[in-house]
């Protein structure tokens, strides 16, 4: 199945319809009306949405600087002088011309025309009928996580459902409240339709699982705690599993496993190459870039015994389980990498560069249970709190949780999410939706009432004929 790319233009989101057509890297630009005509390209065109998982929009310094740097635990890594820019992350103070801002928000629109352009043409292809509602169904989905990724750094974004058929897309800003809502229709038509299993040949199309395991997230941040705590619920009655084996979780001998419940496959696969997400994080001129690594904090939040710790943070001078001798090329480099992107040198694929066969981890087990654990709380249900919050806790090697009321459970579930998730991009929007990050960040420059959202790109606000407004702060 050959990789192809829907594109556009970087604004056409915003002022044009540069949308309508399709690249073929191998056989050039294709109208969208000679395309949309077959099951085959209704095929290949969702595979290219599943394609911009993996991309460096999704996956690498935009997404790395604008989920990770911002929370207190990671810092941008590499040596002080390499990408400087990122610093501004770190500091809050980029403004609405930081090429950082813009780019995230470029990538994922693109991957929001990717998904319109499968909702709105598929339909009209004379296919098998159960296919094309299931690859609707994917696309749903994935446009939803898209979407997700937007309001929660951004806030309100125009809603574009499907592409529009008076190809006018400067529009104003939905509010936030309205693109949560537009994200809840995505996953729950998609969850109605997705299968729970797919064949070894189609490992790693998003599930019934994935979809309402993403939906319960979502409530969770809509603050919607019974819902959050009903959809968890039938996920976790799906048969998922604690992998008993952290380090296990994050090699690629454990990919796809019981745990998995939203993972991106980044084989090294034809037509599509690897992903960098591994190669910008690995340990510095030994693996890759070194970017993006734990933070002192971030060592010290651990308790003592949580295997979890050396499991995530990588030090110079250790020898994996795996075999191999920590030893960065850099000597102005930190000394801790992300553990959780480390490959085996022994498993490596250097066709496609370091770590690229890395999969990405999107919604784990784990996860579900902590929200779970979270809404329940919430709802005064402590005992099951404390039930799903100890399954975590004990995989990790630590005792039983001491806390017992609701406002001790509240503050030790956030704790849980912070060392059970650590440098998996939850960190800093965590902290914005439980009302910590004034707090917590201060220290880095977070200004309540402006951080908790970035700014919408300055071109994006000029190209939006006035139509956009800006965050506020900004």
């Amino acid at each position: 199945m050959k990789k192809i790319f829907l594109t556009l233009s970087l604004f056409s989101l915003l002022v044009s319809c540069n949308d309508d057509f399709v690249d073929i890297p191998d056989e050039g630009q294709v109208d969208v009306e000679n395309f949309f005509t077959s099951q085959d390209d209704a095929m290949r065109a969702t595979t290219a949405v599943y394609s911009f998982l993996r991309s460096w929009e999704n996956t690498g310094f935009p997404a790395q600087y604008v989920f990770g740097v911002t929370g207190d635990d990671v810092e941008k890594g590499s040596n002080p002088g390499d990408a400087s820019f990122i610093n501004a992350y770190d500091n809050f103070t980029f403004t609405s011309s930081d090429e950082g801002v813009r780019a995230y928000w470029i990538g994922q629109w693109q991957a929001v025309n990717r998904t319109n352009q499968v909702i709105t043409n598929v339909p009209k292809i004379d296919m098998d009928g159960t296919l094309k509602n299931r690859l609707i169904a994917e696309t749903k989905m994935l446009r939803a996580y898209f979407y997700f990724n937007l309001v929660r750094i951004y806030g309100g974004v125009p809603i574009f459902d499907g592409l529009p058929a008076d190809k006018i897309y400067t529009k104003p800003r939905n509010s936030a409240a309205e693109v949560y809502a537009f994200i809840v229709k995505d996953l729950t038509e998609a969850a109605a339709v997705l299968p729970q299993t797919y064949s070894a040949a189609d490992r790693g199309r998003v599930t019934k699982g994935g979809a309402l395991g993403l939906l319960s997230k979502v409530y969770l941040y809509m603050k919607d705690y019974q819902k959050a705590y009903d959809t968890s619920n039938q996920v976790i009655a799906m048969g998922y599993s604690l992998d008993p084996d952290f380090n296990h979780l994050f090699r690629p001998a454990g990919e796809f496993g019981t745990e998995s419940v939203f993972e991106v496959n980044c084989d090294c696969a034809p037509g599509f190459g690897g992903s960098q997400y591994a190669e910008v994080q690995g340990v510095r001129n030994q693996f890759g870039w070194g970017f993006f690594t734990p933070t002192t904090a971030l060592e010290n939040a651990f308790e003592a015994g949580d295997v979890r710790k050396e499991l995530t943070i990588l030090r110079e001078g250790e020898t994996t389980l795996e075999g191999d001798l920590i030893k960065k090329g850099d000597p102005n480099a930190g000394n801790m990498w992300n553990q959780k992107v480390y490959v085996p040198t022994s498993l490596n694929n250097s066709a496609c560069g370091y770590g690229s066969i890395q999969n990405i981890r999107i919604l784990r087990f784990a996860d579900i249970l902590l929200i779970n654990a979270e809404a329940a709380n919430e709802l005064g249900n402590t005992a099951m709190a404390i039930t799903n919050i100890n399954k975590v806790r004990n995989r990790a090697g630590l005792g039983n949780t001491t806390a017992s009321t609701q406002s001790t459970l509240r503050n030790a579930i956030w704790q849980e999410r912070r060392v059970e998730l650590a440098m998996e991009n939850d960190r800093f929007p965590d902290l914005v939706r439980t009302g910590q990050a004034a707090t917590v960040l201060a220290s880095k420059g977070f200004t309540a009432g402006k951080n908790e959202l970035f700014p919408i790109p300055l071109d994006a606000m000029n190209q939006s004929n006035g139509l956009f407004t800006q965050n506020p702060g900004y």
